[in-house]
């Protein structure tokens, strides 16, 4: 019997994109030394207001992801409340990255892209 999966939802900028295309979609980049947390979101929404409000900002572009990790390894990571209603997410340590990585079912989607202006929904 197959574990249930999780459906996480990421935004990210065009560098970090850049580094996950670079592994076939299979796995998101070790954080940078003053990142000591992976910050994956609960739902499309929240992951779609951060592009549009942060990463096209800081770059330009916005991207939003999504991954399926089985639910019984999300079970360590209880979800945290963060704002709104919508606004929930995962804290994972940094030096965990790499096991969540190995637990990614599938590839990772890009199901959104925003631009300053426009969006590619």
């Amino acid at each position: 019997m197959t574990d249930k999966t999780v459906v996480l939802y990421r935004p990210t900028g065009p560098e970090e994109l850049e580094l996950v295309r670079q592994s076939g979609f299979k796995r998101w980049p070790p954080r940078l030394p003053e990142q000591a947390i992976f910050y994956p979101v609960t739902n499309e929404a929240y992951a779609r207001q951060i592009a549009v409000e942060w990463n096209i900002g800081a770059s330009g572009v916005g991207y939003v992801t999504r991954f399926h990790v089985p639910a019984s390894f999300m079970e360590r990571y209880p979800v945290q409340k963060v704002g709104g209603d919508i606004h929930t997410e995962w804290w994972i340590p940094a030096e965990e990255l790499e096991e969540l990585n190995d637990r990614i079912v599938g590839l990772i989607d890009v199901i959104g892209e925003y631009r300053d202006g426009a969006s590619g929904e």
